[in-house]
């Protein structure tokens, strides 16, 4: 049995305090709350994302990792003895993040949660076979960045987290035209 819940679908609200409905701009009049399902497609093919963990004395961490979206469930993976498995040890609670830098396109999404340590090894196998399909030759060629990270996952040399979506928030960016999405699980 997995240690984690995949996420449900969660209900969805646009904060129009932060979004262009509040302060409409040509072509705003008909903003609308983002749809989970753009937002999952978007977790499911971002390349990079941050994670945000707290240190035992609560000042904050922020690191990239690569991460796959599985079952509805984000997944990532450090070495144990890293400083964001550390955290995690002693505070579950993180965010990971993912989106780009532009003011004017794009969607910014954060995944908030609590990391759970996955050692199911059927479980392991599934995530193994998520990233290998997302990041192709990065993990399956010899010559690719993170070629063996499967193995790492079996044997350990990897701890990896799955963290379920309790609440997730959007900010899209379109022409100009804003909207903060937040969808609870």
């Amino acid at each position: 049995m997995k240690a984690h819940r995949p996420a449900q679908q969660p209900t969805t609200e646009l904060d129009t305090r932060y979004s262009s409905a509040l302060n409409p701009r040509p072509g705003a009049s008909d903003v609308t709350a983002t749809a989970w399902a753009q937002a999952r497609q978007r977790l499911e093919t971002a390349e990079i994302f941050w994670v945000s963990t707290v240190r035992p004395d609560g000042r904050l961490h922020v690191t990239p990792v690569i991460a796959a979206w599985h079952d509805g469930v984000l997944y990532f993976s450090t070495g144990p003895g890293e400083q964001k498995a550390k955290n995690l040890a002693h505070h579950a609670h993180c965010a990971l993040t993912t989106g780009g830098n532009s003011l004017t396109e794009g969607l910014d999404l954060v995944v908030e949660g609590r990391a759970e340590r996955v050692a199911d090894p059927a479980v392991l196998e599934e995530v193994i076979a998520a990233y290998e399909r997302k990041y192709g030759p990065h993990i399956t060629s010899p010559d690719g960045t993170f070629h063996g990270i499967g193995d790492a996952f079996r044997k350990g040399d990897a701890v990896v987290f799955a963290v379920a979506p309790a609440t997730a928030y959007g900010f899209g960016r379109d022409g100009g035209v804003y909207t903060h999405t937040r969808w609870t699980f």
